[in-house]
């Protein structure tokens, strides 16, 4: 890591000290997030502080590398989509713990990735649990932007949730509901593919 990057983390866990929530903080451990530090930072003010600081590639791994809530959101805020490789894309997932990481993770750089579909149905079809559930989480976003389903994705992604929905992981399977209704919003004949999916479920 450069010098200019650890000055630049420095600085930003400086700024993270003085905009620290502690009852939101304190929250989130009850919660069961066990991170070293947790500031209580809400998404949105991590969001104004990514665009001040733009993006940058190093300074992001350095970010994800911290046991800090905040830095580890932030790092898929400031990461390049261009330079986010699939290797790396997987050594964050293996490396998460918490469902927030999956989730903002999944809204600030997994759907920015260029080959984002081939990977989500990649994720899906993993044994690790957290990869299935950014798998999902980048499905369900994926087909909120309109991105369409070739016939054979389609019916990989049917067949794929009929066992999901089943997941004894809640987190995972209110993401795959998540992306089902999504689908079904397509049209007609997505959203009788799905009724009858959801019919063998219960929710």
């Amino acid at each position: 890591m450069s010098e200019s990057i650890k000055e630049q983390v420095r600085l930003l866990k400086q700024d993270f000290r003085t905009m620290m929530n502690g009852p939101v903080s304190a929250s989130l451990r009850e919660k069961g997030l066990n991170y070293s530090v947790i500031y209580g930072i809400e998404w949105q003010r991590l969001v104004d502080i990514a665009s001040q600081t733009g993006f940058n590639h190093e300074l992001a791994q350095a970010l994800w590398k911290e046991d800090i809530r905040e830095c580890r959101l932030l790092a898929g805020l400031v990461q390049p989509a261009k330079t986010f490789l699939p290797e790396i894309a997987d050594i964050w997932i293996d490396s998460m713990h918490y469902p927030e990481e999956a989730q903002y993770t999944t809204m600030s750089i997994f759907q920015r990735m260029p080959e984002a579909s081939t990977q989500a149905f990649l994720w899906i079809a993993d044994e690790r649990e957290m990869f299935q559930l950014c798998g999902w989480l980048l499905l369900s976003r994926l087909l909120m932007r309109g991105a369409p389903l070739n016939f054979r994705s389609e019916d990989e992604f049917v067949d794929q949730a009929e066992v999901a929905l089943h997941s004894s992981n809640l987190h995972i399977a209110v993401a795959v509901r998540n992306a089902v209704i999504k689908y079904a919003q397509i049209g007609s004949r997505e959203e009788l593919r799905v009724n009858k999916l959801l019919q063998q479920c219960q929710f």
